[in-house]
């Protein structure tokens, strides 16, 4: 049997198994995406994917820790 059957034309998740869900953005903190993306995602077409998955990079900066504390008084 050829390896071929098994070979599939689909957008791979972007998930890392990093699955936590950051409680201001409602995003994934480890793949980016919305708890509806996540839940949809082998429904999705391929071309609904690639539409999320470009869309990912522009969602990083929303989950980028503030520096407090003295960390941040030392940048004044």
């Amino acid at each position: 049997m050829s390896d071929e059957i098994w070979k599939r034309d689909e957008v791979e998740s972007p998930c890392v198994k990093l699955c936590q869900i950051h409680p201001q953005e409602r995003l994934c903190i480890g793949c980016l995406r919305t708890l509806d993306e996540i839940g949809a995602w082998t429904r999705l077409s391929p071309e609904q994917r690639r539409e999320i998955m470009a869309q990912l990079p522009a969602r990083a900066p929303r989950l980028q820790q503030r520096r407090g504390g003295r960390a941040a008084r030392r940048e004044l």
